[in-house]
């Protein structure tokens, strides 16, 4: 068992410390890595009220001496590290020695620990960082560490802990993810007295995937494998169909270690390229396992933000390992067309069934049942009058020649049953009658003429003439770019969505009234990643403010009752998904944050590429951007790209 010690003033500078303490799922973070550390194989933790009032962590790892508790809770003080050599191949996930000392400095703490092969364990109390005296006490092997009344010593810093939910939300992701980077442990999470998360710890990723992140991401995944030097990649990733609306669902791990990695992201998104559907993101819970000595950890005190050696093997090793997987999921499988019987008998067999004589065959009409035989031409015009094979009308009356025209004929419809009296033609000199004389018929008096004055037009006024813009719209291509010409003879495309997308953003910015908002007839439900969960719950107001009227629904799950009146509903769950990432990126500026959600509100409910615009409102939005109003989308890319004469001529070998 590695001793712990004080490290030499030397070695503790070249380590990147800083305050681990922030909230409560920094204690968890801190706590739970020390635990694997100490090769513990199940660990409980427990928190209440988000983990302010109460939070306890129980292993059975290999415990502590009763002789190095003291020393446990100093700055510096580790079993990890020896020498500076050492922080060239970290191979644990704690090392630097300062998280226990930041701990206890601002909560009361007691730990009860227990070393494997001892007989009694022991029990130590401290409050505010000063440390009380050692005593013997029962207890089961490993450790189990209490930590109370967080940052009572400093109310500054309480002021900056959101609500019981979002920080409970933020402990949950915290043991999501290491429960996903040591799926051999079993990990069981309790809020309140209630369960939460429980893995297995069978070593199995993907029975820590279905436990973690649910049946539904677990069931759409594609199972991953292969290296690159000495660069391995193992894991799962989603199945092109089964995109999500953000990142939220990519989990990278980096020897064990979960960490925030733009260079694994964009190698991720890259193998997905042209077969996500536009707005999609990939998920996955990737393991990259290299050597120590070709990654830096020590580069910040969170422990999420790593440097490698080589950036390029890392990259080719993620992007050829999934490209591969997805090729191999698209390609279609060669159907085995040999009957049943060729595949499953003897040779013997074979040629016993080739010697049997062959089975008569039967003409067509005898496997016909009698109701589908063929009827003769006998029958047919026997049984239907000849008339009826033509094409009818709804009622046809048949007439047959009458020998003596001045009777009436009677007859009936052979297909309707309805009875016709069909009188016969009149002879000439029966229609010869006397005239008619006409009837005086009196006409009514002309009512008297009444003046009808006419309104006076009103004098013409003579208008200016429309003054005609510097330029023209000359079309629109790929339903996207508007062509436009002005008067210098330079031709210049608009990206109509970038172009839109400013102009909702101006307008949404200088509003700083609620916007309007639309109720669902059925409100949606959207499942969130921890972090955005936390995020979400804690800026309710401020997403009503943007038209989302939302409620928490418990277990990541945020119920969605208004949108936007410019959101579609269908958009509403993506959107939601987009703010709530965003949200958690930005905690610390609620400004940025705020422009962030601007952002994502403007590019929603702008008209998007592909989409047939009017005349009217394109022309619209070239007097925007010609006028030079504007020239930027909301992320800095410009809206408009041009070509001069001289340009085109020059591509054309013209000039």
């Amino acid at each position: 068992m590695p001793q712990i010690q004080c490290l030499p003033p030397h070695v503790a500078d070249l380590i990147a410390a800083g305050e681990v303490v922030e909230r409560p799922a920094s204690v968890i973070k801190e706590l739970l890595e020390n635990a694997i550390d100490a090769g513990a194989s199940a660990i409980v933790a427990e928190i209440e009220h988000g983990g302010l009032t109460y939070i306890r962590i129980t292993d059975n790892g290999c415990g502590i001496p009763a002789e190095q508790l003291p020393t446990a809770f100093l700055r510096h003080a580790t079993s990890k590290l020896r020498a500076a050599a050492d922080l060239a191949a970290i191979g644990t996930l704690g090392f630097r020695g300062e998280a226990l000392a930041a701990i206890a400095a601002v909560s009361r703490v007691d730990i009860f620990s227990r070393a494997a092969g001892t007989e009694m364990g022991a029990a130590l109390h401290l409050e505010g960082g000063k440390p009380g005296q050692t005593e013997p006490t029962g207890c089961p092997e490993g450790t189990t560490i209490c930590v109370r009344d967080l940052f009572y010593n400093t109310p500054a810093r309480m002021k900056f802990m959101k609500k019981d939910s979002a920080e409970g939300a933020a402990v949950s992701g915290v043991v999501q993810h290491l429960a996903l980077s040591h799926p051999d442990v079993s990990f069981k999470l309790l809020r309140d007295g209630q369960e939460v998360l429980h893995t297995p710890g069978d070593g199995q990723l993907l029975s820590a995937i279905y436990a973690a992140m649910g049946r539904d991401f677990a069931l759409g995944l594609l199972p991953i494998s292969g290296s690159g030097g000495d660069v391995k990649v193992e894991g799962f990733v989603t199945k092109p169909l089964n995109g999500h609306g953000s990142r939220g669902k990519q989990v990278f791990f980096v020897n064990g270690r979960f960490v925030k990695s733009q260079l694994l992201t964009a190698a991720l998104e890259e193998a997905y390229k042209n077969q996500l559907l536009k707005g999609r993101f990939p998920g996955c819970v990737l393991h990259v396992t290299l050597p120590a000595d070709r990654v830096d950890v020590n580069v910040h005190p969170a422990k999420t933000v790593v440097k490698f050696v080589s950036d390029k093997a890392v990259f080719d090793a993620v992007y050829y390992t999934i490209l591969d997987a997805l090729n191999a999921e698209k390609a279609p499988k060669k159907p085995n067309n040999a009957p049943e019987f060729f595949r499953k008998m003897t040779a013997q067999e074979f040629k016993e069934k080739a010697a049997a004589p062959a089975e008569e065959k039967k003409p067509l009409g005898s496997f016909l049942p009698k109701s589908a035989a063929p009827a003769t031409k006998n029958v047919i015009r026997d049984s239907v009058p000849a008339m009826a094979q033509r094409p009818h009308s709804a009622e046809t009356v048949y007439v047959r020649d009458v020998a003596e025209p001045e009777k009436s004929i009677v007859t009936s419809s052979p297909l309707t049953g309805h009875t016709y009296e069909i009188t016969p033609p009149v002879k000439a000199e029966a229609l010869t009658e006397k005239p008619v004389e006409p009837e005086t018929v009196a006409v009514p008096e002309a009512p008297a003429q009444e003046t009808i004055i006419m309104p006076q037009e009103p004098e013409q006024q003579t208008m200016e003439p429309v003054k005609e813009a510097p330029w023209r719209i000359a079309g629109e291509v790929l339903d996207t770019y508007i062509i436009c010409e002005d008067e210098h003879e330079t031709v210049w495309l608009i990206d109509k969505h970038a172009a839109h997308e400013r102009l909702r953003f101006d307008v949404l910015k200088a509003n700083r009234q609620p916007l309007m908002a639309q109720p669902l007839l059925t409100p949606e439900t959207v499942e969130l990643e921890p972090e955005s969960y936390a995020a979400v719950l804690d800026n309710l107001p401020l997403l009503q403010e943007f038209g989302f009227v939302c409620e928490d629904f418990g277990g990541g799950t945020v119920l969605i009752r208004e949108v936007p009146a410019d959101i579609l509903a269908a958009d509403a769950a993506v959107t939601l998904e987009e703010l709530a990432q965003k949200l958690a990126l930005g905690r610390a500026d609620p400004n940025g944050a705020r422009d962030e959600l601007l952002h994502t509100m403007a590019c929603k409910s702008a008209i998007k590429a592909g989409m047939t615009t009017d005349a009217t409102e394109l022309a619209a939005l070239v007097e925007k951007v010609q006028s030079g109003e504007i020239l930027y989308c909301p992320h800095g890319r410009p809206v408009k790209y041009q070509l001069s004469k001289y340009d085109i001529e020059k591509m054309f070998k013209r000039a």
